[in-house]
């Protein structure tokens, strides 16, 4: 288990949103320091909070901000993106290019960059990564693809890690209300009420949130037929 008592957290994708809650969140908990990082990162209200300029993209930056951040005692990887429109074959060389840099590669690289930043620091660790119920549930593109392997990812990352006593979590959710699911009508989680979830499961030892029940069917339906999880698939092309 990782306390948030006096812990040093990094949060991407910081600005607004879940992020912003997950700073906020770890202070009231404690933290000593965040550090909230963006490619433009805002200004903050409290001195607690230390403004970071991150591009997960770039593996330069990556590499300067574990260099300004090296008492970090937790990583969350929060930054994310998706295209406007589903379907592979719809999707632009861009958009799968920044999908797969943005969703994939970039929290892969912080890790690992990352990695001995926290096995070196002394007291609990954690790393913090968001996944999405679509990981399961392959509808939206290349989102869904990047948030299904980056779901892997944690799970290698979680066993390689833990000898080191790196505790690795990982989240699913579907809607959260936020600005960008503003037109979303589908039941939406509370922001407030996600980030206290996952803190809760970090600070409790354990290694998976599924937030809302969404996420709950959707993992208990993995192990059921396609056509149970994708109806269409037992329908016949048209003639």
């Amino acid at each position: 288990m990782t306390s948030l008592k006096q812990a040093v957290v990094l949060v991407t994708g910081a600005n607004r949103g879940i992020g912003e809650h997950y700073v906020r969140e770890a202070l009231a908990r404690g933290a000593s320091k965040v550090y909230a990082s963006a490619r433009n990162p805002k200004e903050w209200d409290d001195e607690r909070i230390v403004p970071l300029r991150l591009d997960v993209t770039d593996p330069a930056s990556i590499h300067d901000a574990a260099a300004q951040a090296s008492d970090v005692t937790i990583l969350i990887n929060n930054a994310g993106i998706s295209p406007g429109t589903p379907g592979l074959l719809a999707h632009s060389d861009e958009e799968i290019r920044s999908s797969v840099e943005t969703n994939l590669l970039g929290p892969l690289n912080l890790i690992r960059t990352f990695a001995p930043v926290l096995t070196a620091n002394e007291g609990d660790t954690a790393i913090i990564d968001m996944h999405s119920v679509l990981a399961w549930y392959a509808v939206a593109g290349i989102y869904s693809v990047t948030k299904a392997a980056l779901w892997s990812m944690t799970n290698a990352l979680r066993l390689e890690l833990q000898p080191a006593g790196v505790q690795v979590v990982g989240v699913h959710v579907g809607w959260v209300d936020t600005a960008m699911a503003a037109h979303i009508t589908e039941p939406k989680v509370d922001p407030a009420d996600l980030v206290a979830q996952v803190f809760d499961t970090v600070e409790a030892g354990g290694y998976e949130v599924l937030a809302d029940e969404v996420s709950v069917r959707l993992k208990a339906g993995l192990s059921q037929p396609l056509e149970s999880i994708y109806p269409q698939l037992g329908v016949g092309p048209e003639v």
